[in-house]
């Protein structure tokens, strides 16, 4: 239950960053109510997970899938950099993120 938490978190802090994006090209209640609600959301299902996981496992791995997928969707959807040295970053991430899930 706690990985499902962690998974969920990550999806809504994911929500969160594209409202962030959003908000800070288009101030409207819309982009706002993305904003709050994502990471509002996140910090929700991330403390649910506590009750399940190791606090620094649990945030270190929702850290890692949100940094991920925020950096892939602004590559894909908000024309950020799409460099070698970018995608490296990201596996370096990824193969952090899943050792520690291993090792726990």
């Amino acid at each position: 239950m706690g990985w499902l938490f962690v998974i969920l978190a990550a999806i809504l802090e994911t929500i969160g960053v594209i409202g962030l994006k959003k908000y800070s090209t288009t101030k409207n209640l819309m982009n706002a109510m993305i904003l709050v609600s994502g990471f509002g959301g996140a910090f929700y299902f991330l403390y649910a997970s506590f009750d399940y996981l190791q606090v620094s496992v649990a945030y270190a791995v929702w850290i890692g899938i949100g940094t991920t997928a925020a950096v892939i969707i602004n590559m894909i959807f908000f024309g950020e950099s799409k460099s070698i040295g970018r995608f490296v970053a990201v596996l370096v991430i990824v193969v952090g993120v899943s050792g520690l899930k291993y090792v726990s």
